[in-house]
């Protein structure tokens, strides 16, 4: 089933019966006048985003019908054109009923793919056999991958820098690469203690979410190692995905027991309209807390988050686990010939190759 629902009052207005079997993937076109699903029964669906009218039945605009399962999918941001992916990734005219060109560098199923929101013809993709690939639709052919350690599950572009995109990973990390240098990446970003199962970028491109296995939701700055905010509530299990809406204000996540929660994108903000004098006094505390920010107590409470009991003891065993291998290393060294070890930075542990 495919639901949609109104965030103001907070109702499910429209549920379609939209495959048999799981909805595998589902993207907006980008005027918002209709969106596309595909699912367990290799089809690709297009709907209306209104519902029907008094008497009319709830049919899709389009049906495709494809040779293999499809996995995920994502629309063009300013031409009628979107990608699935699956076996290969597939890019579709929405007027054709077969793919105008399809895309494959190694034999492995393909879990996402993901437009660029500047660069509009560039694609990447995350596949289960640990690669990260890039794709140009102007050439038909990919450009380049890197491969890592562990499997990206998910990757997403920044929608303010065009080179910019940040890969959610099963080594608990987090990784913003820039395109261009894919040697190492930008920055690590450590705090989820499982899985990292999705991410997405806030509109200013400054800030993104990311959803785990382990029952947590995190926002990082996008220069930061660590996370500013997390969320979490005693009856949310393992969140599989996460969206920022596009004003900024809010954050969306889908969890295992089948709920959605609605969180405030800045934790203490007060919602609604706010009067002149609260909004100077606001701004006057803002500036207070950015002027004594490295004050070790403002810091304390700046930084004071608390955990579930589960993540606390998660994070104490990894800084142990961490701590030993760090100890281990610096005796290896101090035993080994010299220059026999090479010092590797904790960017350049986790990639493997970058293939061009």
């Amino acid at each position: 089933q495919v639901k949609i629902w109104n965030l103001t009052k907070r109702q499910c207005i429209r549920t379609i019966q939209a495959h048999e079997g799981f909805v595998r993937g589902m993207c907006a076109r980008f005027c918002g006048t209709s969106f596309f699903t595909v699912g367990d029964d290799k089809t690709v669906k297009q709907w209306k985003m209104e519902s029907p009218e008094y008497g009319e039945e709830e049919e899709p605009i389009h049906t495709i019908l494809g040779k293999t399962v499809y996995t995920g999918i994502d629309h063009h941001w300013k031409e009628a054109v979107f990608a699935t992916c699956g076996h290969q990734v597939d890019i579709w005219d929405e007027q054709r009923t077969s793919p105008m060109c399809s895309l494959t560098w190694g034999f492995d199923s393909i879990s996402s793919v993901k437009f660029n929101p500047i660069e509009t013809y560039l694609l990447g993709s995350c596949a289960s056999d640990r690669n990260i690939v890039l794709y140009d639709m102007r050439k038909s052919t990919p450009l380049k991958k890197v491969i890592l350690n562990m499997r990206t599950n998910t990757l997403c572009w920044n929608p303010m820098e065009a080179f910019v995109f940040t890969a959610a990973n099963e080594d608990y990390n987090l990784y913003t690469f820039d395109m261009r240098f894919l040697e190492s990446p930008v920055t690590v970003h450590m705090d989820h203690v499982s899985a990292v199962l999705d991410v997405d970028y806030s509109p200013t491109g400054k800030e993104f979410v990311s959803a785990s296995f382990d029952k947590s939701v995190r926002i990082f700055p996008v220069d930061k190692g660590h996370s500013r905010e997390v969320y979490h509530t005693k009856r949310m299990q393992h969140v599989i995905t996460v969206k920022w809406t596009s004003d900024n204000k809010y954050i969306l996540c889908g969890s295992d027991e089948m709920n959605i929660r609605l969180w405030k994108a800045n934790a203490s903000e007060k919602l609604g309209v706010l009067a002149p004098r609260e909004k100077a006094a606001m701004n006057y505390n803002q500036k207070l807390k950015e002027k004594f920010q490295y004050h070790p107590q403002i810091r304390r409470i700046a930084q004071h988050r608390h955990l579930p009991k589960s993540i606390f003891c998660q994070i104490k065993e990894q800084r142990i686990m961490r701590e030993a291998r760090r100890r281990k290393e610096l005796n290896r060294r101090k035993h080994s010939k010299p220059g026999s070890m090479p010092f590797v930075s904790e960017r350049k542990k986790h990639i493997v190759a970058v293939v061009k």
